[in-house]
């Protein structure tokens, strides 16, 4: 076997190791996303925002209703954001202040957020204007999302 070759499968195996150990830390944040919720500091708001859409129904991510009913939970939320890295409120520069591990689940969150209501598009749109994401990154954003089949706004 030839020294190039050598010295490229050395890198292909690194590449694999390393790809390896970002879907590990994904998936130990996808065990725990969210977790907090569960701290009755915010599950009792929770449980009394479950009521209002058990009443008057989902409102779409980003819609005026998902902005009031989010303006609704007040310190419940801001327990949440202060205590969760894939919210940008968590980091004092917002999303500048993200890595890319935050930056994936966020983008996941939005996703999962964005099928609660009827709507079936993904409002990254919203999302993105809300937390000031733009350039490369919400060029990035919105591949993903295509690359993924979501159809957004």
């Amino acid at each position: 076997m030839s020294q190039a070759a050598i010295v490229t499968y050395k890198h292909i195996a690194r590449v694999r190791q390393l790809l390896g150990e970002f879907a590990v830390e994904m998936i130990k944040r996808g065990d725990v996303h969210d977790a907090s919720k569960f701290n009755p500091i915010e599950m009792g708001p929770l449980e009394e925002m479950q009521k209002v859409v058990d009443t008057e129904g989902q409102a779409p991510f980003g819609s005026e209703e998902y902005k009031r009913r989010t303006d609704m939970l007040g310190p419940m939320i801001e327990h949440h954001r202060a205590n969760n890295s894939h919210h940008p409120e968590f980091y004092a520069d917002g999303v500048a202040g993200m890595d890319l591990f935050d930056v994936v689940e966020m983008f996941f969150d939005w996703k999962a957020a964005s099928e609660r209501g009827e709507e079936s598009a993904m409002n990254l749109n919203f999302a993105c204007d809300k937390y000031k994401v733009d350039g490369a990154l919400r060029g990035i954003l919105f591949n993903t999302a295509s690359r993924l089949g979501y159809t957004t706004k």
